[in-house]
């Protein structure tokens, strides 16, 4: 691990205001926190920055969640982020989402034909980091202009946290 979670007697208010609002007061510490967030306190003003994003991706975002899940879970795969994986392959499930559609959302394969489309959005942006006319119109047919681009700030911010947690040697805690 090239950046071990912020050992603890290391942790001081502008670590735990890095966490305010994320976690509660009494998770603000290594163990609670947890090794990504422990990690990522390495730095609070980056963090604490970064953490407003990602807190509107999973909780503010107009994206309907299991699409949102269903992206992040094929930005895991292609990107071979093992905490990722771990992480929202529990939330999917936690949606309703199956052993088969979290394997088969890995793979880029859905057997809905809209989610066949956001699978795809998330390969077209990682490999050309723009979406086709084809694909936007695509998506336009069930998603409005603001879930769009909740999907692909979502699909560019856990491309962004899978190249972090990657380079900083982040594993999940518990292996699914």
């Amino acid at each position: 691990m090239r950046l071990p979670p912020l050992p603890a007697e290391e942790w001081d208010d502008r670590t735990r205001a890095a966490l305010a609002g994320l976690v509660p007061r009494k998770r603000q510490d290594p163990e609670g926190a947890g090794v990504a967030l422990s990690t990522l306190v390495r730095h609070p003003d980056l963090a604490k920055a970064f953490f407003g994003f990602s807190t509107h991706l999973m909780a503010r975002s107009t994206l309907p969640p299991r699409l949102r899940e269903l992206a992040i879970l094929r930005v895991a795969r292609r990107r071979d982020c093992a905490y990722e994986w771990v992480h929202h392959a529990a939330f999917a499930a936690e949606l309703g989402l199956t052993e088969a559609e979290i394997e088969a959302a890995g793979r880029g394969k859905s057997a809905d034909e809209f989610e066949s489309v956001v699978l795809g959005a998330v390969d077209e942006l990682d490999e050309n980091t723009t979406l086709s006319d084809e694909t936007w119109s695509a998506l336009g047919e069930r998603l409005d202009e603001r879930q769009r681009m909740d999907l692909v700030f979502t699909i560019g911010g856990y491309c962004l946290m899978a190249m972090a947690f990657n380079t900083f040697g982040i594993e999940p805690e518990h292996e699914r």
